[in-house]
């Protein structure tokens, strides 16, 4: 069974890579394996676990057996030996461990995510039809094609870090309708939003997906994230923009505007709701700081806040109004599957890691790299093809965060080993470079971040046009970001990489 859940995930994997071609969801197929990793791990429970290549199982052996690590890892190996009663009770509680210990403690990291996204999902959507971002669209006046693609890059970059790669896609393509008419020069800047949103995403806490699985999962902290990743983010879309600035020229063209369009709001009203859902967004981190609580539960607060604002502001106002910008309403325009797609495969993910496939492959990525910084690099090049979500849960499930105290230990141990596992404490190198590899590297193909697929799919941009025209930028500031990170930290930090 050990080889039938490594199996389905790759099958599942290519009905995701596949989606359009297909016509399948992805969220079906990452809903599929979600289920069916766990349910081909607890059929074979025994005969995967005594292979002692579990490190949560190992864990589970020490605490219920009052072993040492040593002791722990000669016991698992003996099992395999068991029969009769003896083997169909230790069958029995590895399956309790599995339902009652490891699918609740997944479920409840994952859950974690899961409100996060929807909580600041909700706030985005509730800033743009009360049409917030239009305050800040409106100052934008030129039309000269190098100097308006600076400004939207660089509008992408720092609104992503504040609301998120994906919905930052989803607004500025929804700008650069109202401010270019023709359709292969809007490809063009919808492309480099996507650039530039999963650069400003990589070097937040809130930023994107990934960044918010490392911060919630306790890898990395906000201030670290972003004085250490921000440099390295800023090269990945500096340099392809000083390069688009001796190609581009000439003029952008406006679509005409229709004078006879109804406003929902007024102008205090999108002041109003952008201040409230920028401010609520950037209290998150803020709160976790004060109260140490889950960040999902600061934005929960923050989304109460908007949606009792929301609720006064339009309560004595007419039905069709009250049908669009009431909360109860834009709920419902809330990206689900999407949501879905996250809680699926972030569940494959979870019985990767507990049956051990992840501890095994960080391994094989030790032994022939040998090194966190190449190791990122594989990771940032392959998350163009394969969705950066799995891959981030996967290295978080492969390399588990050392502590001061486990550094000590290994010191009395193996000497040689310590400067390597610095990389992996809360903010090392390994971290910190991970968000920026992932966060960026989905740019080098149409498909390989979120932000590309909406970008995608509401510019429906051709994957070809993209792999001829954007993919050659998307390498050239991946590199050069990378190269910008090794600089620092050798300057700065001397870590073992």
């Amino acid at each position: 069974m050990f080889v039938v859940i490594v199996v389905i995930f790759v099958l599942g994997y290519l009905a995701i890579a596949l989606e359009h071609p297909i016509k399948v969801d992805k969220a079906v197929s990452a809903l599929a394996i979600g289920s069916l990793t766990w349910v081909a791990f607890i059929m074979g429970a025994f005969d995967i676990l005594v292979q002692g290549v579990s490190p949560a199982f190992e864990s589970f052996v020490m605490d219920h057996e009052g072993l040492d690590q040593n002791a722990a890892k000669g016991f698992i190996s003996s099992l395999g030996s068991l029969a009769g009663e003896e083997k169909h009770h230790w069958v029995e509680l590895m399956k309790e461990w599995i339902v009652h210990n490891q699918i609740i403690h997944h479920l409840g990291e994952i859950s974690e995510i899961i409100f996060f996204l929807m909580g600041a999902m909700t706030i985005v959507e509730v800033v743009d039809r009360h049409e917030g971002f239009k305050v800040i669209t409106d100052k934008i006046r030129t039309t000269h094609k190098v100097k308006l693609l600076w400004i939207i890059s660089f509008l992408t970059f720092f609104m992503s870090a504040i609301l998120d790669n994906l919905t930052t896609t989803i607004v500025m393509v929804a700008l650069l309708r109202k401010l270019i008419d023709d359709k292969q020069t809007r490809w063009f800047y919808a492309s480099m939003v996507v650039l530039a949103a999963n650069a400003g995403g990589a070097w937040s806490p809130i930023g994107d997906v990934t960044t918010i699985m490392l911060w919630i999962g306790g890898q990395v902290t906000t201030v670290a994230i972003i004085t250490r990743v921000l440099i390295p983010s800023l090269f990945n879309i500096i340099v392809p923009l000083v390069a688009l600035s001796f190609i581009m020229k000439g003029n952008v063209t406006r679509p005409l505007v229709n004078p006879d369009e109804k406003e929902l709001t007024s102008a205090f009203e999108r002041r109003l709701f952008l201040i409230l859902g920028v401010g609520g967004l950037l209290f998150v981190p803020v709160f976790k700081t004060i109260t140490h609580l889950p960040p999902y539960m600061g934005m929960l607060l923050s989304l109460a806040i908007i949606w009792l604002v929301a609720e006064l502001v339009h309560k004595n106002k007419d039905k069709e109004i009250k049908d669009n910008l009431r909360v109860h309403a834009i709920l419902q325009r809330i990206d689900m599957p999407t949501i879905l797609f996250f809680l699926g495969i972030l569940s494959a993910v979870a019985a990767l890691q507990t049956a051990g496939h992840l501890s095994t492959l960080s391994q094989v990525l030790d032994e022939h790299l040998q090194s966190v910084f190449l190791i990122n690099i594989a990771i940032g090049i392959l998350s163009a093809v394969v969705d950066n979500v799995p891959l981030v849960a996967g290295a978080m499930g492969m390399y588990p965060i050392e502590t001061h105290d486990t550094i000590a230990a290994l010191a009395l141990s193996d000497p040689a080993a310590v400067a390597y596992a610095t990389n992996f404490i809360q903010d090392g190198i390994f971290w910190e470079f991970l968000a920026y590899t992932a966060g960026t590297g989905g740019s080098i193909l149409i498909i390989g971040s979120a932000a590309g697929v909406a970008a995608m799919g509401l510019e429906k941009i051709d994957f070809i046009w993209y792999l001829k025209r954007i993919s050659w930028l998307a390498l050239l500031g991946y590199f050069a970001g990378a190269l910008a990170y090794y600089v620092q930290v050798k300057l700065f930090y001397h870590p073992v990489i």
